[in-house]
């Protein structure tokens, strides 16, 4: 049953959408001017508006804790998002207006006449996931059209609209899906800047689908569903995975195999391999000390998506932009990062001497989040250059790429040991979120460092 909105959550409410507004700016201002009245509403919501009465609009946990990460968060995503797309101001002005209106409509309808919990998450309601995609996704698109169509945007370019609305329809409806997950972080900071990349870079493929050789790609795509239906169906037998994480990582292996092909491909067979192997060494050891995965060590679809959704994004993307070489790198420093955290923390925990927390490098017990040891670094390393190496020898990108992978995956895997230590231990952060946000740090390093 939805219920009545307080008068502090209502005006949260208005507010947030209110601010969305003030997007359509942002092709006025220009980057520096956008970014500082961005910090500008970063200082007040953080010093200001508590001493003035702004209190009543926090919520009853927050003034438990004595502070909103809400009220913060918003402001520093479009600073972050402001400065990251400088150069692309429609992106920054999109996802300015998907985080407004579509995480401001969603608290309303949901929250007002939701009445269907999602199954996934019975705070979130399958009516209040559908005004985030669909509030989200109209907004996104009209200031995208507006940002890149005004003569001051992108000299009054003309673009599809039919383009803008998908791009923004897929977008939004990935949103509302990451915003409708109980990941502890704020929803007003991480669906926003997972939904930022993922909005450039569908823009990036503007002019790209009619080149296409579709059925070159039906042919793929069946092919890796064959392939991946054999995998699963080990998987299950070996008890690797569940029966959702079976289905979450078909989905995953094909779109690999289907943008990357056999060699693509093959880095995920090494990382499930390599991977579930690591996992059940030891494993009666790790979980008398109560370190060992949950389930018997099998991964579920939460699992499967957090290690593999990223590397499964660079797989497409590096068919549908012209960026191939750079995102296949990009997919091979994902699951650097994945395999290398796996290894990390599944062999540190059973060889590790004396973890440390990466923040502080004070002892910490095993399995501590945020804990490394030399043998678990190590292991972490040992992963990476694994599938940097097969990746080249299997001709995935040239010989040189491989140090990029290297590089990416120790950045990844220092991610994850960071947002571990910090925001995982604080319960802003599970898991599966922190594996997510490390294997999209693996990505992005790869990526940038290829462009270069």
């Amino acid at each position: 049953m939805g219920r009545r909105l307080s008068r502090g959550e209502l005006a949260r409410k208005l507010i947030h959408l209110g601010a969305g507004t003030i997007a359509f700016a942002v092709v006025f201002l220009g980057p520096a001017p956008s970014a500082l009245v961005a910090l500008l509403g970063l200082a007040t919501n953080l010093l200001v508006l508590p001493a003035v009465g702004g209190k009543r609009l926090w919520r009853e946990d927050e003034l438990a804790r004595g502070v909103s990460a809400g009220i913060v968060f918003y402001p520093l995503s479009v600073l972050i998002l402001i400065l990251a797309f400088r150069r692309h101001p429609e992106v920054a002005a999109a996802t300015w207006g998907l985080l407004a209106f579509g995480d401001g409509m969603a608290g309303l309808v949901g929250m007002r006449f939701g009445r269907r919990p999602l199954p996934w998450n019975p705070a979130k309601t399958w009516l209040g996931s559908l005004a985030y995609a669909a509030c989200g996704g109209l907004a996104s698109a009209v200031l995208l059209w507006w940002t890149v169509s005004h003569p001051l945007g992108a000299g009054g370019r003309p673009i599809d609209l039919g383009f803008v609305a998908a791009i923004c329809a897929v977008t939004a409806i990935a949103a509302a899906f990451l915003e409708s997950l109980p990941l502890g972080l704020d929803d007003n900071l991480g669906v926003p800047l997972v939904a930022g990349l993922l909005l450039f870079a569908l823009r990036l493929t503007e002019g790209r689908w009619a080149l296409l050789d579709w059925p070159a790609l039906a042919s793929g795509a069946a092919a890796g569903l064959a392939f991946n239906l054999v995998l699963a169906a080990a998987a299950l037998g070996s008890r690797a995975l569940s029966a959702s994480g079976a289905v979450a990582g078909v989905v995953v292996g094909t779109a690999i195999y289907a943008g990357a092909g056999w060699r693509g491909y093959l880095l995920l067979v090494a990382f499930v391999v390599l991977g579930s192997a690591a996992t059940r060494a030891g494993y009666a050891r790790k979980r008398a000390a109560g370190l060992s995965q949950e389930h018997g060590g099998r991964r579920r679809a939460r699992h499967a998506l957090a290690n593999g959704a990223v590397a499964a994004l660079a797989a497409t993307f590096a068919v549908v932009t012209p960026y191939r070489e750079s995102c296949l790198l990009a997919l091979a420093g994902a699951l650097a990062t994945a395999l290398g955290d796996t290894l990390s923390s599944e062999l540190g925990q059973l060889w590790g001497r004396r973890p440390v927390l990466l923040t502080t490098f004070r002892r910490a017990p095993p399995g501590t989040d945020g804990a490394i040891s030399a043998a678990g670094t190590l292991a972490g390393l040992a992963g990476a250059l694994a599938i940097a190496a097969l990746g080249a020898a299997a001709g995935l990108y040239p010989a040189a790429g491989a140090a990029l992978v290297v590089v990416a995956g120790f950045a990844g895997t220092t991610a994850d040991s960071l947002l571990g230590a910090t925001l995982e231990r604080r319960g802003l952060l599970d898991n599966e979120a922190v594996n997510f946000l490390a294997t999209l740090a693996g990505a992005l390093t790869a990526g940038v460092l290829a462009a270069q």
